[in-house]
């Protein structure tokens, strides 16, 4: 390995192990800081932190309830959609397949938001119209843990449909046509036949939703804390937001809820590592669908329910919530105005925002791309030695809550020589360390396909470590690298747990200003900006998409 080679690997693996260790290793030295307070480097350590989460049994319980629900709801519909849409002539089967990705594009905030609106106690949109009808409670309370577990359920169903559905794809049909040739209906087949052997993916996305649910923060964040509902993510904001700080009880809290996240994640990883219910030998298959016949459309309308409920219906709610003065389920005609977006354009801390995320969402997917291509190329083709540990290093902070990573890092840079905390220079360090995961998964997928002996060509020929990285690799890499980058990007825009600790007052983004704007200004407003953001990134998406059809067609005329 030549020297250049050397000392550019060791530099990123440097910067890598700066970025996730050193906030990590504050946020274990606030959560065993038992000193004095307000103490710097504490004066004392123990476990007595720990111990005060017990002294807060419905935190435990409230997390735990609202995850399991979610959890459970998460996995049916992604279940039954994947089911539906895999292994069912259902109509409009590509159509209904591209829309079940929308819902991660409209994040669960902007959905928390609209089904704050709808499932409200007293305002709600569905309550005052079940009032209307003569009833006179709320027909849903959105605020309760069941409403809260509902909403977060909608938005990781989605990604419990990736999973599931890339199980069943691979998964050989004759088993199910036999159980069918044998008299077993469609229904029988699919619990007795189809769920078993698809039961390892679908445990493996249990776990990894299970994960994600407990360390939700927006959705609990928007719908519970009116209510003074708190799971452990929010509690960790209100402990550090409260005023004087309990800066020791949320790193514990955070320290634990972390730790159980890792644990679930390394299960996930150990189970999808096993080769277990093999269904996919050597014998070449064509999956058969079956023929449901009328029932096609009733199944239809189930995955176009879900898509409505999960991405239609919030985005109309918001809408039709923005251009109103006051937001009512039955409005007169001039109670309409298009004043909440003229308002949130004239708000200079608005503009400010939304121009600071779309800059950071531009340079963390750029530097990121770089970063994360280079990361993955030393993990899976250079001769580094620890790699391997590099590889769990790197996906290190994918067990971690943003909101717990934010804090880690607060509590790191307010001590750091140079004054970074509350600057676009500590929010830029964060989305480059939260989102390495997300580079590394979608880039590798893509290395994984190239042969080794085109860089060893190059090699051969003389050609140096740079150069066939510049010449070889990056250009077969070109796809992985282009939707890195627009997943970065996508990410960065919307994220809020790795920033609402992290900003300060120049440095503001626009998914924590939304938030603020919620609990200190008018719904209608904050409507308005959350539409205006999802407006940014559909239209980044769309610039995005036309960008790399041009560089896709020039590079085939250039061939």
């Amino acid at each position: 390995m030549k020297l250049f080679e050397t000392v550019a690997m060791v530099t990123i693996v440097a910067v890598v192990a700066g970025f996730v260790l050193y906030p990590i290793y504050y946020l274990l030295q606030a959560a065993f800081d038992v000193g004095l307070p307000d103490s710097r480097p504490p004066t004392a350590y123990g476990t007595e932190n720990f111990a005060k989460l017990f002294d807060y049994p419905h935190i435990i319980w409230n997390t735990l309830v609202v995850t399991f629900a979610s959890t459970v709801m998460a996995l049916l519909f992604g279940f039954v959609t994947a089911w539906i849409l895999t292994r069912t002539n259902v109509p409009f089967k590509n159509t209904l397949d591209q829309l079940m990705t929308v819902p991660y594009y409209v994040t669960p905030l902007l959905g928390a938001l609209a089904w704050s609106f709808l499932g409200a106690p007293e305002s709600g949109f569905i309550n005052q119209y079940w009032r209307w009808l003569g009833a006179s409670g709320p027909l849903i309370d959105i605020t309760s843990p069941m409403g809260i577990a509902w909403v977060m359920a909608l938005f990781e169903g989605s990604v419990a449909y990736v999973m599931i559905s890339a199980v069943m794809q691979s998964m050989d049909p004759a088993l199910e046509e036999a159980s069918q040739v044998m008299g077993a209906s469609r229904w029988r087949t699919m619990w007795r036949v189809t769920l078993p052997l698809v039961a390892p993916g679908v445990l493996g996305a249990a776990i990894f939703v299970f994960a994600e649910m407990l360390g939700s923060f927006s959705v609990a964040l928007v719908l519970g804390t009116p209510a003074r509902f708190y799971v452990i993510t929010t509690a960790i904001y209100h402990f550090v937001s409260q005023y004087p700080p309990r800066i020791p009880l949320a790193a514990a809290m955070g320290v634990s809820l972390f730790a159980v996240m890792f644990g679930m994640l390394w299960l996930y990883r150990w189970l999808t590592s096993r080769k277990s219910y093999v269904t996919v030998s050597g014998k070449a298959f064509r999956p058969r669908l079956m023929d449901m016949g009328r029932l096609r459309w009733a199944l239809f309308g189930i995955v176009a329910f879900y898509v409505f409920m999960s991405a239609i219906l919030p985005i109309a709610t918001l809408l039709f919530a923005s251009v109103q003065r006051l937001a009512v389920a039955f409005p007169a005609a001039s109670n309409f105005t298009l004043v909440n977006f003229t308002q949130a354009f004239s708000i200079n801390a608005v503009r400010t925002a939304m121009l600071n995320s779309v800059i950071l969402g531009v340079v963390t997917a750029t530097l990121g791309v770089m970063m994360t291509g280079l990361l993955t190329w030393i993990i899976l083709r250079s001769r580094l030695p620890g790699r391997g540990a590099l590889e769990y290093l790197v996906m290190f902070p994918q067990a971690v809550p943003r909101l717990v990573f934010a804090f880690g890092m607060m509590w790191a840079w307010l001590v750091f020589p140079l004054p970074l905390y509350g600057t676009f220079w500590v929010l830029l360090i964060a989305y480059l360390t939260v989102f390495m995961p997300l580079g590394v998964r979608t880039i590798s997928g893509v290395v994984l396909q190239l042969d080794k002996s085109l860089d060893e060509c190059g090699q051969v020929c003389g050609a140096s470590w740079a150069y066939r990285l510049r010449t070889i690799t990056a250009p077969l890499l070109k796809p992985g690298l282009l939707a890195a980058w627009l997943l970065i990007f996508v990410a960065s825009v919307r994220e809020l747990g790795a920033s609402i600790l992290l900003m300060g007052p120049d440095s503001k983004v626009m998914t924590p200003a939304i938030v603020e704007a919620w609990f200190s200004s008018s719904s209608e407003l904050t409507a308005a900006m959350a539409l205006i953001q999802t407006v940014v990134i559909t239209l980044a998406i769309l610039v995005f998409s036309l960008f790399t059809r041009r560089l896709s067609m020039h590079g085939a005329s250039a061939q």
